[in-house]
Order: C-alpha cells, then sequence, then structure tokens
C-alpha cells in the first residue's frame, strides 16, 4: 500500500485522538457543574410550617420553623428556631424545640441541636416529662427519639441523667445508655 493511501487513514486516527484528548481534559478541568460545587440556597421560607395527617385527618406531627434553607448539592435543608409536635393518635403527644435543626431528604428524621428541650405532655397515669440536651435525632415514622450527647429527663419528684438515649414514644419506654444516675 502506499503512502498516499494510509495518510488520509492516518489523519482520521490523528483527529479521532485530538478528539477524545481533547473531551478528557475539557471535562476533567470543568469537573462537576459549578451550581454543583457550591453550597448556595436555592430557596429560603420565613415561618416555615409543615403538618402531616392520619388517614383520618388528625394532625399527626407538625414541623416549623422561623427559618428554612434548602440547598440543592447535597438536598440537605436547615431549620432555624425548629418545632417539632408529634401528636399521633394512642400516643403521648410532644414537643421538641431547639436553636438549629436539620430535616432528612425524605422529611422522615429531624435532627435538633443546641439547647434542645422536649416536653412530653401529661396523661391521666403519667406527669409531664421534659427532657434536655444538646442534641437529639427525632424519626418521625418509628417513633423514635434519640441522642448520644448527655440527656437530662426530668418528672415532678424525680429525674434521670444519662449519656445516649433511646426514647419510644408508643411503648413509653425510655432507655439511658451510659453513666446513669438519678
Amino acid at each position: 500500500m502506499s503512502t498516499t493511501r494510509l495518510f488520509p487513514l492516518a489523519l482520521m486516527l490523528s483527529l479521532a485522538l485530538l478528539t477524545f484528548w481533547l473531551d478528557h481534559e475539557v471535562s476533567v478541568e470543568q469537573g462537576a457543574h459549578p451550581s454543583l460545587r457550591r453550597h448556595d440556597p436555592d430557596y429560603l421560607v420565613d415561618n416555615f410550617t409543615t403538618t402531616t395527617y392520619t388517614r383520618e385527618g388528625h394532625v399527626e406531627s407538625v414541623l416549623s420553623a422561623a427559618k428554612m434553607v434548602h440547598f440543592p448539592d447535597d438536598d440537605s435543608t436547615d431549620l432555624t428556631s425548629p418545632r417539632v409536635l408529634q401528636a399521633k393518635p394512642e400516643q403521648p403527644r410532644y414537643t421538641a424545640r431547639a436553636d438549629r435543626g436539620k430535616v432528612s431528604r425524605e422529611g422522615d428524621e429531624i435532627f435538633l441541636y443546641d439547647n434542645v428541650v422536649l416536653v412530653r405532655e401529661a396523661a391521666a397515669d403519667r406527669p409531664e416529662g421534659r427532657m434536655t440536651t444538646s442534641f437529639l435525632h427525632i424519626l418521625r415514622d418509628r417513633d423514635l427519639v434519640r441522642s448520644d450527647r448527655e440527656v437530662l429527663f426530668e418528672e415532678p419528684g424525680q429525674w434521670l441523667k444519662g449519656r445516649g438515649m433511646e426514647y419510644f414514644n408508643a411503648t413509653r419506654q425510655l432507655f439511658l445508655h451510659n453513666d446513669v444516675s438519678g
């Protein structure tokens, strides 16, 4: 075969390799889309409230905050002065509040930080209970509240203190894990 016949084939092969190399260099240099690299909010809501209902139309839980900020890069939601009311039928009602919080992508998990106070309303067989901590993880669908930090739980005339806690609202069971005193 002569070089005149190989020249167009070699030129096409060189152009193809150059195209692949340029595409690779540009994609590595740019990385992710600029809007995905930044942690900028896409929306803000003041005096935010969301309510979930049972199938019968009764209020099941209410999440409110002085401010809600959503970030699209990681789909996170930050809350300022959040307040959670859990009012499922046949369970004690409780309210939790904190200085700041976060909500999971699906909205079924709430994380409360700094000056967290949970108040379980009084029932016929139990007085009001009050829990204070610096962090609280609420799993609304599982009726579970937990913390890995120091917790103080108080009822009139008695108190419990410990590090690490799980409270199952449906069964009214409280478990303190470490350094328990009362």
